[in-house]
């Protein structure tokens, strides 16, 4: 099985809105790869309909060569929310345990993913007492007990120093070494050329699916944010 996921024609609507045209994608195996585009582009609800929470019309979602959301992939599919998907009235290192204990993994593991963040330091600390980059920090190191297959990392980055982006970018390739496969969400466009492959998304539409050097060749240009804006220009005169 080449692809970790398989993502074919691609609906969902909410209320009477369309929010995702027929997307068609696929994230190979050991891979990182980047989801971009503006706030409202859709990210976060591909992100969910990958990770089987979100309401779909048609198409189908295949990870791990199951349907998305099946129980099967619980224990495979490690997903970080934008927002920190911890309890604030334990520690770090309870959380960590506690979602360890949920796998059947002891403390040993959930020791060594609140390290692989940088939390080592805050580890006593209560969740609810952190920053906001603590806490998402807190939350990537719960879904990184046990190494799953896939992490899905919605917006990972976002409130992090330039110092540790630079940190968790190097864990996230070093975890794809190993095996693992990474989806990572991100509006920021000086991260996309740390990804191996990119999928560019804009208005509900996958405007780009490749390297970011064929996009940047496609674009061409070498800066990846002004190829992602050709992109769009192109996209517009396809579509007029």
């Amino acid at each position: 099985m080449e692809n970790a996921i398989e993502v074919r024609d691609l609906v969902v609507e909410r209320g009477r809105r369309r929010v995702l045209h027929g997307i068609g994608c696929a994230v190979p195996r050991g891979s990182v790869t980047g989801l971009l585009g503006p706030s409202g582009s859709g990210k976060t609800t591909l992100i969910r309909a990958i990770v089987g929470v979100q309401i779909v019309q048609s198409g189908t979602v295949t990870v791990l060569g199951r349907p998305a959301g099946s129980a099967a992939l619980r224990r495979t599919v490690g997903y970080v929310t934008q927002s920190p998907s911890v309890y604030a009235d334990l520690s770090v290192r309870e959380n960590a345990r506690y979602f360890a204990a949920l796998q059947g993994l002891g403390a040993a593991e959930a020791d060594r993913a609140i390290a692989d963040v940088g939390l080592a330091d805050a580890a006593r600390q209560l969740v609810g007492n952190l920053s906001g980059g603590q806490r998402s920090r807190a939350s990537l190191a719960c879904a990184m007990v046990g190494t799953p297959e896939l992490l899905v990392l919605d917006e990972p980055t976002v409130g992090q120093d330039p110092v540790l982006r630079a940190d968790l970018w190097a864990k996230f390739h070093a975890l794809a070494g190993a095996g693992t496969t990474l989806l990572v969400s991100s509006h920021v466009m000086d991260e996309a050329g740390r990804c191996d492959r990119l999928l560019l998304i804009r208005d509900g539409r996958l405007i780009g699916d490749d390297t970011p050097d064929a996009i940047r060749s496609r674009a061409a240009t070498d800066d990846l944010e002004e190829a992602f804006l050709r992109l769009i220009k192109e996209q517009e005169v396809a579509t007029a």
